[in-house]
């Protein structure tokens, strides 16, 4: 039972931890975009060639893991559950997010403390998207995704040389 052993504690942080979300990276599915070693992404995979931004806004954003390892069959999964919401529909959009739910995305989430998350990096996010716009003229008109995939592992945060070289391929 070694191999699954804890190794160390953790002491408690101090209260300077910001909750949400700032940026959302997306780029079409790699196998292994990144060398994950002890929950840090120290690497990127040179197949990693473009990934595009989308900027977020508000305080609707929002990003949650559930891992679970039942006893009964000795397996483990974690559930990534990502919702963004963006504002004033377009064509272009449309267009992306058409292509969005039909194929397998993977990303990165940049966090309001600056820390970036490799997110849906086994198999990708199945999205769903709902554009809604209200009845009252101060009612949102917007896109709100949601995204969910499993992976066997909690997301890994880049590290500073991995962020930098995933920054150069942002288009």
């Amino acid at each position: 039972m070694a191999g699954c052993d804890i190794s160390s504690g953790r002491v408690r942080p101090c209260k300077d931890s910001l909750g949400g979300n700032s940026t959302l990276y997306l780029y079409n599915e790699l196998v292994d975009p990144f060398t994950v070693v002890d929950g840090e992404a120290t690497a990127m995979s040179v197949a990693l060639a473009e990934a595009w931004e989308f900027e977020l806004e508000g305080d609707l954003n929002t990003f949650e893991q559930s891992m679970e390892a039942p006893r009964d069959t000795f397996s483990r999964v974690n559930t990534q559950t990502a919702t963004f919401v963006f504002k004033v529909p377009d064509a272009a959009t449309n267009a992306q997010f058409n292509f969005m739910v039909a194929g397998f995305v993977q990303g990165v989430l940049k966090d309001r403390n600056g820390n970036y998350w490799a997110i849906g990096s086994d198999d990708g996010f199945d999205f769903t998207v709902v554009h809604s716009t209200g009845g009252a003229k101060a009612d949102g008109n917007l896109y709100t995704i949601t995204g969910v995939a499993t992976t066997g592992e909690l997301a890994p945060i880049l590290d500073s040389a991995t962020e930098t070289a995933f920054l150069a391929v942002v288009v």
